[in-house]
């Protein structure tokens, strides 16, 4: 990749870090379009191996607040579901994986402006899990289904819970993901580069957090996402 792509793609990751920071989910959301664009071979591996910086830094900070037996059922349904979607990547081809980025994307935008709230129970929690794992490992967008079946709980505890399960369910992740060969020199070299780029993020969203409501941050992230999927849609249309 040129400098400039490397620019773009920093710029994007400090934005979706700061999101994920700020309210527990949407790094995914954000970034996978974007890198969609500019290098899909990236996918989903480097989203999920970023993921896995930005939810231990928010779950160490926010620990305090973390629902230990919500997070441990959603992990009972993210194992098989992380499974299936490592077996989406290996047999899917780069359009394709695309095309599923930006459907997930949409999906996930949709869910969180409808509002829908399933009760958290025992079995809702480890089939949004398993939902989780497989949009999460196919994709890097991960995050819809366990904001749906978390929403309305403190913000505080939707970051420290939701974070918990993305640090687990995303190292599960790169380990299948290593396992199938699909993290490449080319993705490490790339999460080096922009591992920096998560850290600005995440502090950023420390400092932010006093000035801007968490809903309008949301509902720019949301906005965002949504435009970045629309525009590879109509990439891939195009193409």
């Amino acid at each position: 990749m040129s400098p400039a792509d490397y620019a773009i793609l920093a710029a994007t990751i400090f934005v979706a870090s700061g999101l994920q920071g700020s309210i527990g989910f949407g790094a995914g959301l954000v970034a996978a379009p974007v890198i969609a664009l500019v290098e899909p071979d990236l996918l989903p591996a480097l989203v999920v191996m970023l993921a896995c910086v930005v939810t231990l830094l928010v779950a160490v900070r926010d620990r305090a607040h973390l629902d230990v037996r919500g997070a441990g059922w959603a992990l009972a349904g993210r194992v098989p579901g992380s499974v299936l979607g490592t077996w989406l990547v290996v047999v899917a081809s780069t359009t394709a994986l695309s095309w599923m980025v930006a459907v997930a994307v949409l999906v996930g935008i949709g869910s969180a402006f409808l509002g829908w709230r399933p009760a958290r129970t025992r079995a809702s929690l480890a089939v949004a899990g398993a939902l989780s794992g497989v949009m999460g490992t196919a994709t890097s967008v991960g995050g819809a289904p366990m904001a749906v079946i978390w929403q309305g709980l403190p913000p505080a505890r939707i970051r420290a819970t939701m974070s918990a399960f993305f640090l687990v369910g995303s190292l599960i992740s790169v380990a299948l993901l290593s396992f199938a060969g699909l993290v490449t020199p080319e993705v490490g070299r790339a999460f080096l580069i922009l591992s920096p780029a998560v850290l600005a993020g995440f502090f950023a969203s420390r400092w932010l957090n006093r000035f801007l409501d968490a809903g309008r941050l949301r509902l720019v992230g949301l906005l965002a996402a949504a435009g970045g999927a629309v525009v590879l849609a109509v990439r891939l249309l195009a193409g």
